[in-house]
């Protein structure tokens, strides 16, 4: 008779989870990973998954909630430096780029590609996530160019998530690269009207 007591097993660390789960939603979208998925990886049951995070898309949440305070471009920091806007916006698309191609598995904006989730649960819940650096942007933009103010708010916005789709397709860093400098040049080209029309 064996009479050595059972070795217990060590307790589940619920933010190891959260990781696990960032890197596969990043990988792979938030439709493509399964509860089973996700269940294997962390080496746990349903039971306990769902009594640790409440639901896939709980999960997800907080997936892109640890991605954000990790990985978010510094949307705030790159805007509130004294640089040209043509410059500071400049910077924040090379950053992007940078960001968005340097990992060859884990491609693209997490939250950006939440977006575009089939699950409408998960796409209202990265937009919300989202939000807060568009408005940083946005007023920005009103306060330096409140002419043309929206317009370049949303090529900015539709720039950046174009970029992260093509990294998640495979573009290289270096083609992404240049997609953020030419963006920027057409920036600068449209401020610079918008100081000549506001001058004339």
């Amino acid at each position: 008779m064996n009479d050595r007591p059972r070795q217990r097993r060590p307790a589940f660390d619920r933010e190891q989870g959260v990781a696990i789960a960032q890197a596969l939603f990043h990988q792979h979208g938030f439709d493509a990973v399964s509860l089973s998925d996700l269940t294997e990886a962390m080496s746990i049951k349903p039971p306990s998954f769902y009594a640790a995070y409440g639901s896939k898309a709980a999960l997800f949440e907080r997936a892109m909630h640890r991605y954000a305070a990790e990985n978010a471009l510094p949307v705030d920091k790159l805007l509130a430096s004294d640089l040209p806007a043509a410059e500071a916006l400049t910077s924040l698309l090379v950053a992007a780029a940078k960001q968005y191609g340097q990992d060859s598995l884990l491609r693209g904006c997490l939250i950006t590609e939440g977006m575009r989730a089939d699950d409408p649960v998960a796409r209202n819940m990265a937009e919300t996530i989202g939000e807060a650096g568009i408005q940083a942007l946005r007023g920005y933009l009103d306060h330096v160019c409140p002419g043309s103010a929206q317009a370049l708010a949303d090529y900015l916005i539709i720039t950046m998530r174009g970029m992260s789709a093509a990294a998640c397709s495979g573009m290289t860093p270096k083609r992404l690269m240049e997609v953020a400098q030419l963006a920027g040049k057409l920036i600068s080209l449209e401020l610079a009207a918008n100081d000549v029309a506001a001058g004339s």
